[in-house]
């Protein structure tokens, strides 16, 4: 599995690969009306395509950074939003779910796997 933000591979628990690119992420209120970032990626494997929108609330996010001593970067968002993807393929949750939104644990994970 490569490590990129922008394009990786992931295998599922039933053995198929996924090939995943970032498309783009943008503040939310602008699209949703939501206060979240979103980070959107395209999904594919060998029999299916399909595109996912991962949402880190800000106040979520605004938390986390402060508990991190981190400042909220886009680099730092895109990786956070990345590791979650692995993390719905490898385990499977979420994919049935066109619009993600992660919550705190979601976020602690997702930092341990970045900062890992």
């Amino acid at each position: 599995m490569s490590t990129s933000v922008r394009s990786f591979s992931c295998l599922d628990p039933f053995g198929v690969t996924w090939e995943v690119k970032f498309l783009w992420h943008q503040v939310a209120i602008s699209i949703r009306h939501a206060d979240t970032i979103d980070c959107k990626f395209h999904f594919s494997s060998s029999e299916e395509e399909t595109e996912k929108v991962v949402a880190l609330p800000h106040l979520a996010l605004k938390e986390f950074a402060r508990a991190e001593g981190r400042k909220i970067t886009d680099a730092w968002v895109m990786r956070l939003a990345a590791a979650h993807v692995r993390y719905m393929i490898e385990t499977g949750e979420d994919m049935d779910k066109t619009l993600v939104t992660v919550g705190m644990e979601d976020l602690r994970r997702s930092q341990a796997s970045v900062a890992g």
